[in-house]
């Protein structure tokens, strides 16, 4: 019989996670230049930007330590 703890951390994360799937769905809707117009420099940004949150998670559950980051903003 599983825990109230991991009961929890499952519904949760399975909750987190399919919301964040279909964010990243959303941002690579972006990429429709029938929609859209955007430089190789704009993509870039949010590519590196979703790949270091990726990271911070995995640091995270490896108990590598934790760094507060701002929200995400382009450098132009």
């Amino acid at each position: 019989m599983k825990s109230r703890k991991m009961q929890k951390f499952e519904e949760l994360a399975e909750r987190r996670v399919n919301e964040v799937l279909k964010k990243i769905n959303l941002i690579g809707n972006l990429s429709n230049t029938g929609n859209y117009e955007y430089t190789e420099t704009h993509a870039r940004q949010i590519i590196k930007a979703l790949k270091d949150a990726v990271k911070e998670v995995e640091n995270r559950f490896d108990h590598k330590g934790r760094t507060e980051k701002g929200g995400f903003k382009f450098k132009i």
